[in-house]
């Protein structure tokens, strides 16, 4: 059976190749920002499912016959939902917002064949910032330079980000945003992968 990732995250490629899985890969054509503003008063975590079905519904009439995989996360806090920051002073600002607080990544995976969603989950991870000051955010961010702007929150985990939090819960796959551990066991019980 024929797997496509509905992506051009190298992240999302890693994950799925790092798990020895056989599978093409096609970014969906969607607009994100579109979709989340029809969606306002919708939670987070369902904003994340929804945009995870649109990629895969996306990317599927071009494969009709295989199961594509589309996935996505929202950053929040509380009702807030943060995007990459477009410049220092809007991730400056973000950061300084996660001080001392604790935020969620809700990473939403679907499953598609032939445009109908056969399966779809949403994993959260939670992570609390410790109490961080402006001139900690200011010498962060010079050190990361433009690597703040390639993530929502302006931190990469794997890197010095993992300097600005006290506590995290939740699995790496999910703060990378594809929930690996249910999707395999889902592509085991559909037979798409030796279970």
């Amino acid at each position: 059976m024929t797997l496509v990732l509905a992506s051009s995250s190298p992240f999302r490629r890693m994950l799925l190749e790092n798990a020895g899985l056989t599978f093409e890969s096609r970014a969906a054509d969607i607009d994100e920002r579109q979709i989340e503003a029809s969606e306002k008063h919708t939670s987070p975590e369902a904003v994340a499912g929804i945009l995870a079905r649109a990629k895969a519904q996306d990317v599927s009439r071009y494969f009709p016959d295989a199961l594509v995989i589309g996935s996505d996360q929202t950053m929040s806090l509380g009702d807030r939902v943060y995007h990459k920051a477009k410049s220092r002073a809007e991730a400056r600002d973000n950061l300084i917002s996660l001080s001392d607080r604790t935020h969620r990544l809700n990473s939403a995976v679907a499953i598609v064949k032939n445009g109908t969603v056969v399966w779809e989950h949403v994993a959260y991870a939670e992570l609390t910032a410790r109490k961080l000051t402006e001139g900690y955010v200011d010498r962060y961010l010079d050190r990361v330079g433009d690597k703040a702007f390639s993530s929502v929150g302006g931190y990469q985990l794997e890197g010095e980000g993992i300097h600005l939090f006290s506590a995290i819960e939740g699995d790496y796959f999910t703060i990378l945003g594809l929930p690996m551990l249910p999707l395999l066991e889902e592509l085991r019980r559909l037979g798409a992968i030796d279970g």
